[in-house]
């Protein structure tokens, strides 16, 4: 028998040249430029300075009529926060996408940020109006003046708000897992715990998170359902079922995309396989099937405030209007209509309704004539700007109230004491 030992070849013992090395460089090159051609277009183009087609004509600077939380103005902290935020999130992906290149976190991390695009449909669906004080994007963009006044800067933090109940969801999914055993409910059906913890989490998440900034004069609702909201009427009204649920449409298929069993693989990739999406490239693939849930789920949210929006069932506003400088938003009527027994609009009502034709502005009054004068101006204007009412219309709003709206002012049909 031979005692001859084949001598290995040399490329046995060499290491294959990591070619897909130089692919991923180039490939991070390549988002970094992108990420600083965003930026650079978006500091060319952001303002706080409101476009006619928003602005009140009628009113000079950016007086507040309503007293936020603490008595605070949070504009410049909320600029910051989210400055800041942004920058910590791109560090986290930076570090998270070399250390895992394609992990489906960081696929989702991209998608609930991508899905920002849709927010000005999402913000007139559900009456959303934000404060014009934010930086935003120009209000006459096609897109953008879908917004009932501006959309900031501020919702590129979206990923936190989307993504973030998935982390404490799985962890707590994995803790009970851990405890009962595979014969646990947890344990046989992890989609259906997991899509429950988070709806679960990210009702009260949303809760929280909104309350706090609709009282810090970040936005409004200016129309809600008066049932299952909270503080109806006033300027920090919130749709608190309609809204936190809804909200899940999207944190929920979230959270399920990304689970991973007990084969490493995570939902959304198993769907890609499945489907044959980019076969040869994975990770592609997945970020594709992400993207398509992600922006399907989203456009079921604002389905489902459409479908209230065409219903007219919500009929609480938001009184008084806190942003005067901006035109009201009030494209049903029901500001006009009634509200509370308090000024709802000051002596700022112009042009209420949905910015398609409106009327030039007139002369602004001086301050010089008799204040009696400058209220009949404002009422003749106002009428104007209000439709014509039948004789005798009395107003089917759910409040009681007898309010001024427009030039014209009707009992409620229901009144009730307060």
């Amino acid at each position: 028998m031979s005692t001859d030992q084949s001598t290995p070849l040399a490329a046995d013992n060499e290491p294959a040249t990591p070619q897909r090395g130089d692919k991923r460089g180039w490939g991070g090159w390549i988002a970094g430029a992108a990420l600083a051609a965003f930026a650079l277009f978006f500091i060319a183009n952001c303002r706080v300075a409101l476009d006619p087609r928003v602005a009140n004509p009628y009113v000079h600077g950016r007086p507040r009529p309503v007293r936020f939380l603490f008595g605070l103005d949070y504009i410049t902290f909320l600029h910051v926060a989210t400055v800041v935020m942004l920058i910590v999130l791109l560090l986290v992906f930076i570090r998270g996408w070399r250390r895992n290149p394609g992990s489906p976190v960081m696929l989702m991390f991209l998608c609930t940020t991508l899905i920002v695009w849709q927010d000005p449909i999402m913000n007139w669906s559900p009456f959303a109006v934000y404060n014009p004080d934010l930086i935003h994007w120009p209000e006459s963009w096609p897109l953008v003046s879908l917004s009932p006044t501006v959309e900031p800067f501020v919702v590129f933090g979206y990923v936190m708000f989307y993504f973030g109940p998935y982390f404490p969801a799985v962890w707590i999914l994995r803790k009970l897992q851990a405890k009962y055993g595979p014969t646990a409910f947890v344990s046989r059906h992890p989609l259906v715990s997991l899509g429950l913890l988070t709806l679960a989490i990210g009702f009260v998440f949303d809760a929280w998170l909104e309350i706090q900034l609709v009282h810090s004069g970040m936005y409004i609702y200016a129309q809600v359902i008066p049932w299952g909201s909270v503080f109806t009427g006033t300027t920090f009204q919130f749709p608190l079922i309609w809204e936190s649920f809804s909200v899940c449409f999207v944190m929920v298929p979230a959270a399920i995309l990304c689970y991973r069993d007990d084969t490493g693989k995570s939902v959304a990739e198993k769907l890609a396989a499945k489907a044959k999406i980019f076969p040869t490239r994975p990770v592609l693939g997945t970020f594709l099937v992400m993207f398509a849930i992600i922006n399907v789920s989203y456009f079921a949210y604002g389905a489902w405030f459409a479908v209230i929006k065409v219903s007219h069932a919500a009929t609480s506003v938001a009184c008084p209007w806190p942003y005067p400088e901006a035109k009201v938003y009030d494209p049903q009527g029901f500001l006009r209509e009634g509200g509370s027994s308090r000024a709802v609009l000051g002596r700022h009502l112009v042009d209420v309704g949905e910015r398609g034709a409106e009327r030039p502005a007139a002369r602004r009054p001086t301050a010089s004539r008799p204040r009696r004068l400058r209220e009949q101006e404002w009422l003749s204007r106002a009428q104007l700007s209000s439709p014509v009412r039948p004789v005798g219309w009395v107003s089917h709003r759910w409040c009681a109230c007898t309010t001024r709206g427009g030039a014209w002012s009707r009992p409620c049909a229901h009144p009730t004491g307060g």
